[in-house]
């Protein structure tokens, strides 16, 4: 999927874009058992009740291509006789109306998923009225085709603390007792994908909420499909590959230089309003490196590492190695938070054989909120 296509799928997440019904689903307790099924209808609830819902389920499409939101690519023989894809086709195929496929769903979720309290699985079946585009760019009344499709999330259940609040109609402060709510959704899916403003169904888009967890077991048992490397796996490989192949040469200049690259190239891509997500290959990032006076050998040696860690031909995103808004220097003892627009205030220096980080002090100094003079 591109960033337009998820873009276009997102705003079907209001009370009048979509035709969702109803929000199918159960509550699962800390042992594994279902205390509760239930089929809300969207109709029967209030505006803001509804957008709540709607916005709970539209969590599974948040965060960014490649990071939070994974491709699970189906194989020609799942697709033709797979039961992963095949009970996915039957939930999507019956709007979620066919019970047996509904308790099987349930089960292969409870079964994967690792949580010590409770948590609801929320399904929500959709059809998008896909429109035409006209040759001057606006909208067509005649729709191209139909989109029908899924939405999964899979919450846990939080306890709100006791305590103490104002009643208007009794002008008083009444107690109220230990209640639960849903916390926002630690994975989810929609499926199939919708690429190139179509369905395919040989793809369903994965949402995690931690990139550094993508929760292999829930892959495993929903999709059945080869686990995608995440966002922080992405990261540390990365790192380690630039760390190997440098050795006393990966010094701040080079992280730096490496971080300034990136981020450029982040930023072209957004002004040029490609819909494509960026993505990284080894060749761009060797390139980087050129950029950051690193010998043609060592340029090569990084490439065979980056065949290694990712495979060949891989192709990595660009926020899974690069945070644009963030700029820090960790020791054991200290983290220096740096604007990075500003990173000309910070270099590296050995003086006497100790290692230093120097920060040049432009403007006023705070220490604790008080304001203190160098001397």
């Amino acid at each position: 999927m591109t960033d337009k296509d998820l873009r276009e799928i997102r705003r079907r997440f209001r009370p009048d874009k979509n035709n969702i019904t109803n929000i199918r689903g159960c509550i699962v307790n800390g042992q594994k058992n279902i205390v509760a099924k239930f089929s809300q209808p969207l109709a029967t609830v209030s505006t803001e009740e509804s957008e709540k819902l709607l916005a709970v389920m539209k969590k599974s499409l948040s965060g960014s291509l490649g990071t939070n939101l994974l491709s699970m690519d189906f194989s020609t023989k799942q697709v033709e006789s797979g039961s992963e894809h095949g009970l996915l086709t039957k939930l999507r195929e019956s709007s979620l109306k066919d019970e047996e496929a509904l308790d099987e769903f349930y089960n292969k979720v409870i079964q994967s998923v690792k949580y010590e309290g409770g948590f609801a699985i929320l399904l929500a079946h959709d059809t998008y009225d896909v429109f035409s585009y006209s040759r001057d760019g606006g909208k067509e009344d005649v729709s191209s085709q139909m989109f029908p499709y899924l939405i999964c999330t899979v919450c846990p259940i939080k306890p709100l603390k006791s305590g103490l609040y104002f009643k208007n109609e009794e002008n008083l402060l009444r107690s109220v007792s230990l209640q639960t709510v849903l916390g926002s959704p630690d994975m989810g899916f929609m499926f199939p994908s919708f690429d190139n403003r179509a369905a395919n169904i040989y793809s369903a888009l994965y949402y995690t909420r931690d990139i550094s967890n993508i929760h292999p077991d829930f892959i495993q048992t929903v999709f059945n499909v080869d686990l995608p490397m995440s966002a922080a796996e992405q990261k540390d490989n990365f790192g380690c590959c630039l760390k190997d192949t440098l050795v006393n040469e990966c010094d701040f200049e080079v992280v730096k230089t490496v971080h300034e690259q990136v981020a450029e190239l982040i930023e072209e891509h957004k002004n040029s309003k490609d819909d494509e997500p960026l993505s990284l290959t080894k060749e761009t990032l060797q390139t980087v490196l050129q950029s950051a006076g690193i010998a043609q050998d060592k340029v090569e040696d990084f490439g065979t590492r980056f065949d290694t860690q990712f495979g060949k031909n891989a192709e990595i995103a660009p926020k899974s190695i690069v945070d644009v808004n963030k700029f820090n220097l960790e020791t054991a003892d200290v983290t220096i938070k740096v604007n990075p627009e500003r990173k000309d205030l910070v270099s590296t220096q050995i003086i006497n054989g100790v290692k230093y980080i120097m920060i040049r002090a432009e403007g006023g100094v705070e220490l604790n909120g008080i304001d203190i003079d160098i001397n």
